[in-house]
């Protein structure tokens, strides 16, 4: 059964802002990978993309107060709009400090939290296109939550390592809220997934 009509504008959206997360993703994870040369260039190009990616909410909450009838449930529409708001909103918040605080080298961890953010994104950007071509979505989500498992696992272990080896206090205090950032970026991946989830449950 089609949840979302094909002809559906809020669909569209959807599909829209899983793209500017998808590309805001990439886009921190080239810049980690490269290091601070390029840190302030992918700042630049996120806070971009998340100034699109609000045009699109703010489209979607437009609509959705104008809207009679909604394909799903308004309180659906409204929770998955403002969750994927929080996904883009995460990496730009992770993008601008990881360029503040200058960093250098880029520890391993951040790129693999990094990693983790951007593998995130490209599962919520398959679910969303499975729903829409009436494929299974379900796998999609199951593997956004796998990964937020993983980056809790990260966390835990380059907090530790950073407690542990680490002399320099500020240093202790930008790079946990670094690796916080980041980590909490995929619990909003997985408010994402578990959203879907719930819709699929629920039009079943």
């Amino acid at each position: 059964m089609r949840l979302l009509p094909r002809e559906e504008r809020f669909f569209t959206l959807f599909l829209d802002q899983a793209r500017f997360i998808s590309m805001a993703a990439e886009r921190l994870l080239n810049g980690v990978r490269k290091g601070n040369s390029d840190l302030s260039a992918a700042a630049a190009d996120i806070a971009r993309l998340e100034q699109q990616g609000d045009e699109v909410i703010h489209d979607i909450f437009m609509r959705l107060n104008q809207t009679f009838i909604t394909p799903l449930d308004p309180e659906d529409i409204h929770s998955l709009s403002s969750h994927l708001d929080d996904v883009l909103d995460g990496i730009e918040d992770a993008a601008h400090r990881i360029n503040a605080y200058r960093i250098e080298p880029i520890p391993t961890p951040v790129i693999e939290l990094c990693e983790i953010v951007y593998s995130s994104a490209m599962s919520l950007g398959k679910a969303f296109d499975a729903l829409n071509k009436e494929e299974k979505m379900l796998e999609h989500c199951i593997e956004v939550n796998r990964l937020e498992g993983l980056a809790d696992q990260v966390l835990r272990r380059a907090v530790e390592d950073l407690f542990a080896t680490e002399k320099d206090a500020i240093a202790i205090l930008k790079l946990k809220e670094i690796y916080e950032f980041l980590e909490q970026t995929t619990d909003r991946c997985e408010d994402v997934a578990d959203v879907l989830q719930s819709v699929v449950i629920k039009n079943s």
